[in-house]
């Protein structure tokens, strides 16, 4: 059998088969320009298996099916010059390695998107995903679109779950950083005979106000007049009750009590109104029993007008007396907003008693009445031990006040050590539900961690999480997403200023 000579050009295979046939340019053959050859493809052979015509009862051979291995398969384009190859023309400088589609499934790893963007300020990072976690609740509740309808803050946690650095670092400290943006503090928790944010609003350029109860520290006018100008006649009868309901051991006013406190008020304010000196709790306390002439009363109807206006006057008149210095003058002129961070320590006032939730009291209704004078502002208003204004007889001033806070640009900050001191038929329960950011760190007891799984609607398994946390450790949530588990981190700097165990850490001193 006579075989034909190949073609000059022309590439063939076994079998008569044609697999490739290319003719080569003149200059293919010329050394030197065999560079500009385009590159060709590898023609693998065929692959048929075994040939077995006898066992498949057929004529001819007979392709069976063969798995081949990924390195027996075409790799990169080559060329026949090296050269050429490792100056970059052509071809690849390191080999592929083999693998399949499923194989390289991995290769197209799913990313965890942080949970929240980079508005605000650092909170910390997330414990699954490692992306930082960013959020300031005025800067969410003023965002376009907004994330938040309430711009309020709980923060909860057990003593030593990191809850009070937390606090000092993300809701004061790194909030002064932002544009127009300030913190007013009620500093309850002592730090070596002061507030714990003595110092830090030392470094901050201004004096902590301080409250004694023997009367030599800064004093507060329940009649200030900035809370009439902010809150008007109804806000200042609100607060005079309020403080009379703290000062009778939580008994709340009649209407007839506060029939008679209103007409206390308006001839108080009659009399004030041309004066330069401001009204002061004293100057109220004749007008209280005083019986209105022009109502048509009769006598009996008189009488209880007149005991029910002496009921809230022993009440007032007891807290001044029991706090003389703190109470009963007008307030001292050293008390205003003018600096970044006002700090009102609280810290040597008695823990039982009407004098902490006072304060708190009479200063949420004075920081209304300022900021209707100082608007363009952004106040965090941090109250430590907050229970004092949401879970006792403040909470209806709270309460109240929601919608004003809101239109003067006020951040209320709630830090507590469990959500089940605040009272279910309490009006601050109802300032806890609408507080639309939470972090609750490390709850000891079961019911207390049931309590804010239920309360801000967690996941059902975060009541256990919740009390394994490690100090520095939270859960985070905003608004209706849901809940993040993340760990605060600060600079050595926020470490020092942060530090609320100096009197522990003095034990450990080398003598």
């Amino acid at each position: 059998m006579t075989h034909k000579p190949a073609t000059p050009g022309v590439e063939t295979v076994a079998g008569n088969r044609t697999h490739a046939a290319v003719k080569k340019p003149w200059y293919a053959s010329v050394p030197g320009l065999r560079i500009f050859l385009s590159p060709t493809e590898s023609v693998p052979p065929v692959l048929t298996g075994e040939e077995d015509a006898a066992a498949n009862d057929q004529v001819g051979p007979t392709a069976r099916p063969v798995d081949v291995p990924p390195f027996s398969r075409p790799g990169a384009v080559l060329r026949a010059s090296p050269g050429a190859a490792a100056r970059g023309w052509y071809a690849p400088k390191l080999a592929g390695a083999p693998t399949t589609t499923r194989q390289a499934e991995i290769l197209n790893t799913g990313i965890i998107g942080a949970p929240t963007g980079i508005e605000g300020v650092v909170n910390g990072t997330d414990n699954l995903s490692s992306t930082m976690i960013s959020h300031d609740a005025p800067t969410a509740y003023n965002a376009s679109p907004r994330k938040l309808t309430s711009p309020n803050v709980l923060i909860i946690g057990t003593v030593g779950s990191g809850k009070s650095s937390f606090t000092k670092t993300v809701m004061v400290m790194r909030p002064l950083l932002l544009k127009n943006h300030r913190a007013v503090v009620f500093d309850k928790k002592d730090e070596g005979g002061e507030g714990e944010y003595a110092a830090l609003t030392r470094r901050m350029g201004t004096e902590p106000l301080r409250f004694d109860p023997d009367g030599t520290g800064t004093r507060f006018n329940l009649m200030d007049p900035h809370i009439a100008q902010g809150t008007g006649l109804q806000g200042q009868m609100l607060l005079i009750n309020a403080v009379a309901r703290i000062a009778r051991d939580d008994t709340a006013a009649t209407e007839w009590e506060e029939k008679a406190t209103r007409h206390a008020l308006q001839l108080l304010f009659d009399k004030f109104q041309d004066t330069e000196r401001a009204a002061t709790t004293t100057d109220l306390m004749p007008y209280l029993g005083m019986v209105p002439t022009d109502q048509g009363l009769s006598g009996e109807a008189s009488e209880r007008f007149h005991q029910a206006g002496l009921s809230i006057r022993f009440g007032l008149q007891n807290l001044l007396e029991t706090y003389a210095g703190v109470f009963d003058g007008e307030t001292s002129r050293h008390v205003d907003l003018s600096h970044k961070l006002t700090t009102f320590d609280i810290s040597q006032l008695p823990d039982s008693g009407p004098a902490i939730p006072t304060v708190m009291a009479i200063g949420n209704m004075w920081l209304m009445g300022r900021l209707r004078q100082e608007r363009g502002f952004i106040t965090n208003v941090i109250y430590e031990e907050g229970w004092h204004m949401i879970g006792g007889p403040s909470a209806q001033l709270v309460k109240s006040n929601q919608k004003l806070s809101r239109s003067l640009g006020i951040s209320n900050v709630f830090v507590m050590h469990k959500g089940t001191d605040i009272p279910a038929d309490s009006p601050g329960y109802t300032v806890v539900q609408e507080a639309q950011t939470v972090y609750a760190f490390r709850q000891d007891r079961p019911e207390d961690a049931r309590w804010a799984q239920e309360t801000f609607n967690f996941a059902p398994d975060t009541t256990a999480t919740l009390m394994g946390l490690n100090p520095g450790n939270c859960v985070f949530k905003y608004g209706s997403n849901p809940e993040t588990h993340i760990r605060h981190i600060r600079s050595d700097w926020e470490i020092e200023v942060t530090n609320t165990d100096s009197a522990m850490a003095a034990g450990d001193t080398p003598t």
